[in-house]
């Protein structure tokens, strides 16, 4: 069985020398919310991590209608929610422990590295909490949040059904208004994360639905909070609500998160209620969804980071041909390459997360920065994430194909935060139709300006190559976007959208080789003030990770540029 490992380092090294995130919450010191981090770190590896194989073989079962989790969850989640993780980064208003939105991301990734299946429970009713917290009237605040906070309830996101994946507009559930002022809610949903489950007394679910005369399409939908028991005025649990579960999905991975197909009200009257306004359904769903898909990015950094620190210590005692694996040249190359990868997801994972914060604080822009960012941490970073997974079990050969070392498990895990909360094929298209063209590139280029700015600041004179490098990507992406514009202007929407792809993975090479940067420059100016030699190395190891993420990562863009600019192919393919 596989130990978990965590770069520590790395992720204090982002949140306090690079983003500063104690500059932003008052009174708390760097040292108060390192300890934080410590005792989360303590807490994942001493009772998540453990159960990341074993739940993995004992799976979620449907049992006389009722889904049983792996048994080893009980015990982790009870303590999950005693000792108030649950409640990090929330207000002390309901009994949460306030710190920076980036520290936070960062605990929950950690959780994710460990055991992303259990993850997954606290992680889906955190978001669906938050939709409550926000858009909830007082009376939904008073009825559900303590019962949330405290682990009796747990919370899910009900949007896909069997004809409306990606296409959300088709959804088909509806919802009908009762004399109580409820609404009866009559549907099914599909491939429903948490869907059910024996850890909590009571399912509340966020559900998408359609009122009578409503329009067609996404327009058309309202947000629905929806029981999985009824509840009485005083907000006690009275009775079934018809809200069944169906089905358990058999997974590739993920085998200990509970996928479940959920009927409402087909074995008798289910009821809702409305949650924010009428048809401000989807607006008000993309506030978990947004926070959903950073976490589907950092489910890709945490089990890419895992698994790079797990194979760097196989190769450091693995020896072949009379040597330790680590010195072979094409074992070092992929390992430089996961590590370089795994931290330059990390460096965009974490600032991203710190633009939460400074959007709450009135930041200018922020907001829309924030908007285009979402998509490439989702879609490059769960892609990426993949890939150093794979290579991962390359580096322990034939043993990482077997499930003694737990390889073969992070690349089964792995897989699945590539294809839910939107395709990455559809976080391409909505990055480059709605969060780069619709403004006619006007985030996009504000973003190149800062990148800009970077390139000049003093400390990156040490490294003139990677710096022009970044600098002639710039200016070519800038001028492939235009390409794009005018190819939109002239309502050839599929020559768009074919190269979508390509050029969001152009942009996350630029915005995490920048990313990287940032951090050279700051291990650079540590270096001439420590002494510690382990500190020094690991200094170093942050100018060699940029240095190989210029030349060997950001350098694939040429291919991208090539495909996007002069290639004269068309996808349009012939049938076999």
């Amino acid at each position: 069985m596989s130990k978990y490992l965590y770069d520590l380092q790395d992720t204090e090294f982002n949140l306090f020398e690079v983003l500063k995130v104690q500059d932003i919450a008052p009174g708390t010191s760097v040292d108060d919310l390192k300890s934080v981090l410590s005792e989360y770190c303590k807490f994942v590896t001493n009772e998540v991590a453990p159960t990341r194989q074993l739940s993995d073989s004992q799976g979620v079962h449907l049992v006389d209608g009722k889904v049983k989790v792996p048994e080893c969850f009980r015990p982790v989640k009870e303590k999950f929610y005693a000792n108030g993780w649950f409640g990090l980064g929330m207000s002390e208003d309901i009994g949460g422990m306030p710190v920076p939105h980036a520290v936070k991301v960062a605990a929950s990734g950690m959780t994710c590295g460990a055991n992303v299946s259990f993850e997954m429970y606290p992680g889906l009713t955190r978001a669906a909490l938050n939709v409550i917290l926000l858009k909830g009237t007082d009376k939904q605040k008073d009825t559900y949040v303590e019962k949330i906070m405290t682990g009796e309830w747990g919370g899910t996101m009900c949007l896909t059904e069997s004809n409306a994946g990606s296409d959300v507009g088709n959804v088909a559930t509806t919802a009908t208004k009762l004399a109580n002022g409820r609404y009866k809610i009559k549907g099914t949903k599909i491939f429903i994360s948490s869907g059910e489950s024996d850890l909590y007394q009571n399912n509340i679910h966020l559900v998408l639905a359609r009122t009578p005369g409503a329009a067609a399409g996404t327009k058309g939908l309202s947000l629905f909070i929806v029981p999985r028991f009824k509840l009485n005025d005083q907000g006690q649990v009275n009775g079934a609500n018809h809200v069944v579960c169906t089905k358990v999905e058999e997974k590739m991975g993920i085998h200990g998160s509970a996928t479940c197909e959920l009927n409402f009200g087909l074995t008798g009257e289910c009821e809702g209620e409305l949650l924010g306004q009428e048809l401000e359904g989807m607006a008000n769903m993309f506030i978990m969804m947004n926070e959903a898909r950073l976490m589907c990015g950092m489910q890709g950094e945490s089990q890419a980071n895992l698994s790079t620190m797990l194979a760097w210590k196989y190769a450091t005692e693995r020896s072949q041909f009379g040597a330790e694996l680590l010195t072979m040249p094409d074992v070092q190359r992929t390992l430089l390459r996961m590590r370089a990868v795994s931290r330059g997801m990390r460096a965009l994972l974490m600032y991203t997360a710190n633009l939460f914060d400074l959007a709450h604080a009135g930041g200018k822009g922020v907001e829309a920065e924030i908007a285009l960012l979402t998509p490439v941490c989702k879609s490059w970073c769960t892609d990426e994430g993949f890939k150093v997974t794979v290579d991962g079990v390359q580096v322990h050969g034939g043993y990482g194909y077997c499930t003694e070392y737990g390889m073969e498990q992070l690349v089964r895990d792995s897989k699945i935060a590539t294809i839910y909360e939107g395709t990455n094929g559809i976080q391409a298209i909505d990055f480059v139709t709605r969060k780069v063209l619709k403004d006619k590139g006007e985030a996009f280029g504000l973003l190149g300006q800062k990148i800009a700015a970077s390139l000049k600041n003093p400390g990156a004179k040490s490294w003139p190559k990677e710096v022009a490098q970044i600098a002639s990507n710039l200016e070519r992406a800038a001028k492939t976007l235009q390409m794009l514009g005018g190819l939109a202007q002239q309502n050839k929407v599929n020559q768009v959208l074919e190269h979508a792809s390509n050029f969001l993975s152009i942009a996350g090479n630029i915005i995490i080789s920048w990313r990287l940067l940032e951090h050279a420059i700051a291990a650079q100016a540590s270096i001439e003030t420590t002494s510690v030699a382990e500190r020094k190395q690991y200094l170093r190891s942050k100018i060699e990770d940029f240095r190989y993420f210029c030349q060997c990562q950001l350098s694939q863009n040429e291919g991208h540029f090539y495909a996007m600019n002069q290639s004269d192919f068309s996808v349009t393919m012939a049938s076999f």
